[in-house]
């Protein structure tokens, strides 16, 4: 099973211990890059995929990296509407 395939599985299964590293690696392996203003962006971060057009704003959480539960939910519930999980 490839990278790219367990990324997709592990987010699938909605875990509560969902890091934003994990999902920004998961996005960037799918065609998207992340955009932010620089260090007056604040916590929301855009990923940008060129091809399509999509975007997706994600909470950068802090202090640690772990994503609220409802984040993983709707990043799930966006890759599922692209066609991509």
């Amino acid at each position: 099973m490839s990278k790219s395939e367990k990324a997709k599985n592990r987010i699938r299964m909605k875990p509560k211990d969902y890091t934003y590293t994990e999902a920004k690696v998961l996005l960037e392996q799918m065609g998207f890059v992340e955009y932010n203003k620089g260090k007056t962006s604040g916590s929301r971060v855009k990923f940008y995929r060129k091809e399509d057009q999509k975007i997706i704003l994600l909470h950068k959480p802090h202090p640690g990296d772990v994503m609220r539960f409802g984040a993983v939910k709707d990043l799930l519930e966006f890759l599922q509407n692209l066609g991509e999980l």
